[in-house]
């Protein structure tokens, strides 16, 4: 039957759990001779972040990447359908790990212009384009909190599959905010069902990323507790498979240190530590993992892990086979394997069911708000002081410092931190369209004001430049290979605007910052500085030293994309000589790596 959020809620005020059971049951057949087997599919998408067509909205062109990989839910369609074609609908299910409305200009354009929270509003894209498709359940993304929970719960409404998140729980009860897990009957040829349950985890890290979100309302603890106490609850009921989809990596790391008991990348000690997990769909890294299999402790026992890339450029699938035996199935096999979007073409039902909505957003994006009297790119951002990413900087210093006049806080210097979170982004040089600017902020951060000492800063930036590989003088310098140190990601480096520093790369992480100074003379490290610093790095986001616990002097609800188009709207005219110079750099030995 399907699933019915309304209903649920009402049972978990009462009981605190609920099964949403999805497929149709039968009546026992007649017993057959021989072993009786069965097998079925489950598939799997994650971190799909508003991606239905194979389009970009930055770029306002198709897709495209050094890999020629695609993405979109009407690609996965397609493969959906030639997977329930090969396999038999009846023995497939279908379901996704989180980030799902959040990433596009599509998706934020039904989140914040054209809101599905309106009267009368529109449907979710994605909400459309995944009932159309067949999706069973979905588990929460962190990404999923972004725009508020009223915006969540009306594309919950929309959904016609369940957002599950066993680990997401209303603050004030603990009971869960959300369904925990589905349970759903497959139909055998043999007589009796295959009882499959879903359980859905999600990211710990919400509590800190979206935390002006969901403080007080909602609370995530681990996932490794929570799949303990649902896993034995779901083999309770019957189930004879258990699937976990869960918006957490598998490598056992956190983003942000200590700031929280619970992992952040949890996927492969849920698959260690409980028993009874025959799979665990994997979300959140952005990385691919076709099949990797961890060994329960318990049981002794692969349970079977499976990540597909980002965006919808590929697709796990989950083969089982299962035996009949002594009064029930049992799983005798697992295998998985990831299915390339870029094999296949566009399924017209999906691009035909939202080409209204795509239209739509292609003509926002592409509306002109100013002129640039030069171009600008982020190609060379992270190794190099570039006039794009300066833009951001002097955009959040100027909208920062303009915020403190007349406080007490309105004589202290103002800097700014910011990553280059695109090495694609690009300014024109004459008309600038709202997409341009858009795609220097990909992200729905907004900005804050925290109050640091100059040593404190210093702390700050000896932890960011740990983002570069330790280059010795006289080694060959490949600019390709200088980042990314310890996987570091490029929206994890940061560089301050308004400090002037070097970044020694001969030495060790940790002693790296040389001559730092500001207005010419050298910092004092009892001295106070503002910083204009995004929302995820100041709750914690990349583990960042001392923001988090630094006095909040200012804070904006709109996120920071929003300021730097409205920033271009009011001056008509972007003109890097006003706030473009080069004021870090790196060296060796003193030496500057990309000349003087």
């Amino acid at each position: 039957m399907p699933f019915d959020r309304r209903t649920f809620l009402g049972t978990t005020a009462a009981t605190g759990a609920a099964v949403a059971l999805t497929g149709a049951t039968s009546t026992p057949a007649a017993a057959r001779s021989g072993p009786r087997t069965y097998s079925f599919t489950v598939m799997g998408t994650t971190d799909l972040h508003g991606n239905v067509f194979n389009w970009d909205y930055f770029t306002d062109r198709e897709f495209d990447d050094k890999a020629h990989n695609d993405v979109g839910l009407a690609k996965i369609s397609t493969l959906v359908n030639q997977v329930r074609e090969e396999k038999g609908r009846c023995n497939t299910l279908l379901i996704d790990a989180g980030d799902t409305i959040q990433g596009t200009q599509l998706s934020y354009y039904y989140a914040k212009v054209d809101p599905i929270t309106a009267r009368r509003g529109p449907v979710h894209p994605m909400a459309q384009a995944m009932n159309a498709i067949g999706y069973d359940a979905a588990a929460l993304g962190n990404h999923e909190f972004n725009y508020g929970i009223p915006v969540l719960r009306a594309f919950e409404e929309q959904c016609d599959f369940p957002l599950l998140g066993a680990n997401a729980l209303d603050a004030k009860t603990l009971r869960p905010a959300f369904p925990p897990y589905s349970m759903h009957r497959l139909r055998t040829p043999h007589g009796p069902d295959v009882k499959v349950a879903v359980l859905g985890l999600t990211n710990p890290g919400i509590a800190i990323w979206d935390k002006a979100n969901v403080q007080g309302r909602m609370t995530f603890p681990g996932l490794e507790e929570q799949a303990a106490k649902y896993v034995p609850k779901l083999r309770s009921m019957g189930a004879d498979v258990v699937i976990v989809s869960a918006h957490s990596g598998s490598s056992g790391t956190s983003s942000y240190g200590d700031q929280l008991p619970y992992v952040e990348n949890a996927a492969g000690l849920v698959a260690e530590q409980v028993p009874g997990i025959d799979a665990i769909l994997v979300g959140h890294a952005h990385t691919e993992i076709p099949e990797y299999r961890v060994k329960n402790r318990a049981t002794g026992k692969d349970v079977v892990l499976s990540e597909p890339l980002k965006w919808g450029q590929r697709l796990t699938l989950f083969d089982f086979e299962l035996t009949w035996a002594k009064g029930r199935w049992s799983v005798a096999k697992v295998a998985a394997k990831v299915l390339n979007s870029n094999e296949v073409a566009e399924d017209p039902k999906i691009t035909g069911l939202l080409s209204d909505e795509h239209r739509k957003v292609v003509a926002y994006v592409n509306q002109v708000i100013g002129t640039s009297t030069r171009a600008m790119s982020s190609a060379d951002g992270p190794v190099k002081d570039v006039a794009i990413i300066d833009l951001i900087n002097h955009v959040q210093a100027e909208t920062v410092r303009a915020a403190l006049a007349g406080t007490e806080w309105a004589a202290l210097p103002v800097l700014s931190q910011a990553s280059c979170f695109s090495r694609t982004a690009a300014i024109p040089a004459g008309q600038v369209t709202l997409r341009d600017a858009a795609g220097l902020y990909p992200f729905e951060n907004t900005l804050e004001a925290r109050l640091l000492t100059g040593a404190q800063l210093k702390d700050y930036l000896e932890y960011s430049a740990r983002y570069f590989v330790r280059t010795a003088p006289g080694d060959v310098v490949d600019p390709a290979k200088l980042t990314n140190a310890d996987g570091i990601p490029d929206y994890n480096y940061d560089a301050v605007y308004g400090f002037t520093y070097d970044i020694d790369i001969a030495q060790p992480a940790g002693s790296r910052i040389t001559g730092l100074s500001f207005g010419g003379a050298p910092v004092d490290p009892a001295a106070r500085f503002v910083l204009a610093v995004n929302n995820y790095r100041a709750s914690g986001g990349g583990n960042f030293p001392h923001v988090p616990q630094a006095r909040q002097v200012w804070a904006d609800s709109d996120e920071i994309r929003n300021t730097i188009i409205q920033w271009v709207k009011a001056r008509g005219t972007v003109d890097p000589s006003g706030f473009a110079s080069v004021d870090w750099r790196l060296t060796r030995a003193g030496v500057p790596v990309f000349g003087a």
